[in-house]
């Protein structure tokens, strides 16, 4: 795409999400592919009760900001035989490793159910739905979270001892949105660099 279309909108706002997937259609006249990876960190505890804000406001953006852009999509996507990929995370897999983060797992567990729901409902519609659960990226994803932590330390939690680039994560989307996977639905992959299995 030579002219991209770029949006500013808050997931959490049912008029910016139906605002994204206006305005692609307008611009482009279909959706081909469908990538939620808007997510979303936030510290809070079950012993500290101060959970709950941390819990709506992650829930709001990782979960229910998910389901409604690929309901909003859904009707486009079956058009064109299109595909969903979710971005989930190697935390889906395991127990909290910061505290306060428990909201976040819970988030990307949820992620990860709804990527195989999602699959088996839109199959009969021709759209594919799968998962990318990647381990730590070198983002400013946990700087924004207020998370306190070094690319060296996560170095040490996973199998390959590195941490990856996020041009990892997108080469692995790039392959599950292409025709080379056309007979994957309702898949998990996970590029963690080995943390699942190190844990």
């Amino acid at each position: 795409c030579s002219k991209p279309l770029v949006i500013l909108a808050d997931v959490t706002k049912d008029a910016d999400v139906k605002r994204i997937v206006d305005e692609t259609i307008k611009k482009f006249g279909q959706i081909d592919i469908l990538v939620n990876n808007a997510g979303l960190l936030r510290n809070g505890g079950l012993i500290e009760n101060d959970i709950m804000p941390a819990y709506d406001a992650i829930m709001n953006v990782n979960v229910r900001g998910v389901v409604n852009l690929t309901s909003l999509a859904s009707q486009h996507l079956a058009k064109t035989k299109g595909n969903v990929v979710n971005i989930s995370s190697a935390a889906a897999f395991l127990t909290p490793m910061v505290p306060g983060s428990l909201s976040y797992y819970i988030s990307k567990a949820a992620i990860n159910h709804f990527g195989a729901c999602a699959a088996a409902e839109l199959a009969p519609q021709g759209i594919r739905v799968n998962t990318v659960s990647p381990g730590p990226v070198k983002t400013d994803f946990f700087e924004n979270g207020g998370i306190d932590i070094k690319y060296e330390d996560f170095e040490k939690m996973v199998a390959l001892g590195r941490v990856s680039e996020s041009e990892e994560i997108a080469d692995v989307v790039l392959f599950l949105a292409s025709d080379k996977a056309k007979g994957i639905t309702g898949s998990n992959f996970l590029a963690d660099n080995g943390m699942v299995i190190k844990r």
